[in-house]
């Protein structure tokens, strides 16, 4: 009884309400759409900051070094400390404070949501982040011109966000098996993109009522799918006297089993240290992996619209609103990237093979929408669209499906207390390169964008290269399958000819 009640007790709010056994189906689109908007709310709230730097900081529409002076709005005074000479250089702190936190923080809090309940500690990062974000915002209405005000508050934003990405990947590989995990993830992956559009056009369409309200409304926005979230998502089929096989069950046939009558069901799984999770072959060529290519896919996160809005394409240069707008163009590509690679990795039942290819592929990708993009804004929308396809779909990939299979490896006999740990370690290894992309770009780029690309090219090349042992174990593994594959053919051949 003491285990049916702590089983209980651990059911959504919103779900004790219905009776009776529902469907497997049911509960695994309630989990995808749920995570979808937590994780959406996550990437709107992580843009606002870029969209209001221009704000904060008229300065920073200047592009002398490009050969172009934008004209100012006398009016468009900006924000002290942030309109000030080195105001750039506080905005940039800033940014890196925010994924430094992020990053360290995503290493604790993937420890601690394989101890806790991963529903309260989704929750609670998105209602601290809400809150946090908000209190940002705040200084607008406050007339705050502190700059430790906004880098502490930004910080604890970070700490916050740090929760999300460990939780909503554990809760959904809890509920999905291997064989379709690549393409059901590489599917959901898509709210990283949407988040990064919808909260670059909810904060840019707020700003001409005061940039704390682009702070504000998406932060609200964030706390409402929080307490949603509080109330329905379920984190596990345990939990709802479910069970899983490979994303298939039975459910009529769990739900006439008596639980206690399972010798199994007494066995208790502790959560892995974070140290035996780095043991976990493959968690750290692919931690390593996702460093480099985050590295990538950040920078242009950052700096796309600043680059496109200094750079002439089709020898006009476009306004700061137009580069933005076309800026979006990356994600779309990347949504698309994101889905092929978890397709194709499923169809091949090869992740690292998957992922190095598509960083090889990224590396031509750059060098043509650097040397190219510039020759008109048909190639310019193309060559982007295909840049954050080869850019995006190993770094959805990796977060998801592999960091998913690595947290319930063979290796850990059936434990899947490790989900969220695994996540964050090769999530929050990949923010540190986050952070270091654009923290170098603020200065390479000073000097001339053609060597930020060669550093993503080279950043894509290494990501690939960190693959390398992988890549070769996966390949032997086929090789081998297809030689026992042959030699089973020709030995029944020979039987049938006798």
């Amino acid at each position: 009884m003491a285990q049916s009640h702590e089983t209980t007790s651990r059911k959504p709010p919103g779900l004790r309400l219905f009776r009776g056994a529902k469907a497997l189906r049911n509960y695994q689109t309630l989990v995808l759409v749920l995570t979808f908007l937590a994780y959406t709310c996550f990437h709107m709230t992580r843009k606002i900051t870029s969209i209001v730097k221009s704000e904060l900081d008229p300065q920073t529409k200047v592009g002398s070094a490009w050969g172009r002076l934008h004209t100012l709005n006398t009016l468009n005074v900006g924000w002290y400390p942030f309109n000030t000479s080195d105001g750039s250089a506080l905005l940039g702190e800033i940014d890196v404070a925010f994924l430094a936190v992020y990053s360290i923080g995503m290493f604790f809090a993937g420890h601690l949501g394989d101890r806790m309940d991963l529903r309260i500690v989704l929750t609670v990062g998105m209602i601290g982040t809400a809150i946090f974000t908000a209190l940002f915002g705040a200084g607008y209405w406050l007339n705050i011109h502190s700059f430790y005000y906004f880098l502490v508050f930004q910080m604890i934003a970070g700490l916050f966000q740090s929760s999300g990405w460990p939780s909503v990947v554990a809760v959904v590989g809890n509920w999905f098996g291997k064989s379709k995990r690549g393409l059901i993830m590489g599917i959901w992956n898509a709210h990283t993109s949407i988040g990064n559009i919808s909260g670059s056009l909810l904060a840019a369409a707020l700003l001409k009522y005061g940039w704390g309200w682009s702070f504000a409304i998406p932060s609200f926005i964030m706390a409402l799918v929080g307490l949603v979230v509080f109330f329905f998502l379920p984190v596990s089929p345990e939990v709802m006297e479910m069970e899983i096989d490979d994303g298939e069950t039975n459910s009529d046939k769990d739900t006439a089993k008596e639980p206690l009558l399972e010798p199994r069901q007494e066995v208790k799984h502790k959560a892995i240290g974070f140290l035996e999770a780095w043991r976990i072959p493959g968690v750290a060529p692919f931690a390593l992996c996702l460093f480099f290519s985050k590295l990538v896919a950040y920078t242009f996160l950052y700096w796309l619209p600043f680059y496109i809005s200094h750079t002439p394409i089709g020898n006009e240069y476009l306004s700061d609103a137009m580069a933005g707008s076309l800026s979006t163009i990356f994600d779309v590509g990347g949504v698309l990237g994101g889905v092929l690679a978890g397709h194709i990795s499923d169809r091949l039942n090869a992740r690292a093979i998957t992922a190095a290819s598509f960083m090889y592929c990224a590396i031509p990708a750059l060098f043509l929408y650097r040397t190219y993009g510039s020759m008109s804004m048909t190639s310019n929308i193309c060559l982007m669209f295909i840049t954050g396809m080869f850019v995006n779909g190993p770094y959805a990939l990796i977060t998801t499906a592999v960091s998913a299979d690595l947290g319930t490896h063979s290796s850990l006999n059936g434990n899947s207390r490790a989900l969220a740990t695994v996540t964050a370690i090769i999530d929050g290894t990949g923010s540190v390169g986050a952070a270091i992309g654009p923290l170098l770009t603020g200065y390479i780029s000073t000097e001339s964008w053609s060597a930020v690309f060669t550093m993503l090219m080279a950043a894509a090349l290494l990501a690939g290269l960190l693959l390398t042992h992988l890549v070769c174990a996966e390949l032997r593994g086929k090789l081998s399958s297809s030689v026992s594959k042959c030699v089973a053919d020709a030995q029944a051949t020979c039987s049938d000819q006798v």
